[in-house]
């Protein structure tokens, strides 16, 4: 069996889809993207292509070893994301060879469900109330919201006070048998955030996301040793390599990306490095259905798992939700708060090629939001 040919489509609202074809038939689908760069990442896709063409695409590990160090200059987002797309499509295409789901594929799975959560509040959390409640009456066992938005380099008094607020506000709809994650964002500086944490413990985050920007995982280890609350990072770390420094500080919780850090092949290995950290996996997934997709194989594979993010009714979602390029959404039918493992070959899912072509033909040019500081300066959003 022979690549034959390798696609890309850019869908709404802000995701990329690779689609590799081989002489027999055999269809695998990747997610390769990053969020506001989905064209940067799809010529680098093309360039990979020139290699993939023509090879056996059952040799999963020595293409992603190609496809990363093969070239002098190796990481970042771009080639980590372009890989990573590349790589889910190969090991859907492996399990539909073998005629087996991924989990199956790497030593079968550890459990029967996995828990998901649902995002509430938005870039700039509002309603907190009414959407919380409606996750819970939809089954979810948990949320994740965002701290806060744009937020002063050392935050007011009253700043301070509102994040805290709305995190209680939640707390009291969820009651003390469901939780809540706290996405910090990268907004808070290292001393705004050990401010924040101290105050955020008396209502019990499951963990605070990213309270750091990622250039900054040196003073990771103070503010892990500071903090009275489970510490999770990731979403901007690309590999193992990465992801060493930050388990090391004690991190509770490591969020590898499907979509960035190298696909289901790399995020298998960061979750078994985690694992000697006595660290839990919570993958990274605000995208779509492909990315969430290779997710949940891996979660079923993966003993020190936690709980998988999934972007249903996500604030980003507007053209398009998970569900509209799906030719059968039960795989995402999520039963109290879970979504249940399933034994179709391959990543599990069937996208509808007719109505993802279509969706290319118009693409999208989606950008994060630029967002600025009172006086005019940068912030981060």
């Amino acid at each position: 069996m022979k690549i034959t040919r390798i696609e890309t489509f850019l869908v709404p609202p802000r995701w990329l889809f690779c689609r590799v074809e081989t002489d027999d038939g055999v269809v695998g689908w990747g997610e390769p993207v990053v969020e506001g760069r989905a064209e940067i990442v799809r010529a680098a896709v093309d360039v990979l292509a020139e290699y993939l063409v023509g090879q056996d695409p059952l040799r999963i590990q020595d293409h992603w070893q190609i496809l990363t160090k093969g070239g002098f200059y190796r990481g970042g987002p771009v080639l980590s994301s372009a890989v990573a797309g590349l790589d889910q499509a190969l090991w859907d295409i492996a399990g539909k060879t073998y005629g087996a789901p991924v989990h199956a594929l790497l030593g079968g799975p550890v459990r029967d469900r996995v828990r998901v959560y649902a995002w509430v509040g938005g870039d700039e959390p509002a309603e907190l109330t009414e959407q919380v409640t409606e996750q819970v009456e939809a089954g979810f066992t948990a949320v994740k919201m965002n701290a806060a938005g744009a937020t002063s380099r050392i935050t007011t008094p009253a700043e301070t006070a509102a994040v805290v607020a709305r995190v209680a506000a939640a707390r009291d709809v969820l009651g003390p048998h469901r939780d809540v994650a706290v996405d910090f964002h990268g907004r808070f500086t290292a001393a705004t955030a050990r401010r924040v944490l101290a105050e955020l413990a008396p209502v019990h985050p499951l963990f605070v996301e990213e309270p750091l920007l990622p250039d900054q995982g040196h003073l990771l280890p103070q503010l892990v040793a500071a903090s009275p609350v489970p510490i999770a990072t990731g979403e901007r770390l690309y590999g193992r390599a990465e992801f060493l420094p930050a388990l090391t500080a004690g991190i509770a919780v490591a969020q590898p990306d499907l979509s960035h850090a190298g696909g289901i092949s790399e995020v298998h290995r960061i979750a078994s490095l985690a694992e000697t950290y006595g660290a839990e996996l919570a993958p990274h997934c605000p995208l779509g259905p492909i990315a969430l997709a290779a997710s949940l194989q891996v979660a079923f594979a993966t003993p020190n798992f936690l709980i998988q993010e999934q972007s249903l009714g996500i604030h980003y979602n507007k053209e398009a939700d998970l569900l509209s390029y799906l030719m059968d959404t039960e795989p995402f039918r999520f039963v109290a708060g879970h979504a249940l493992r399933g034994n179709l070959p391959g990543l599990g899912v069937t996208l509808d090629e007719a109505a993802v072509r279509a969706a290319d033909r118009d693409g999208h040019r989606w950008r994060n939001p630029v967002w600025r500081h009172p006086d005019g300066s940068f912030a981060e959003w």
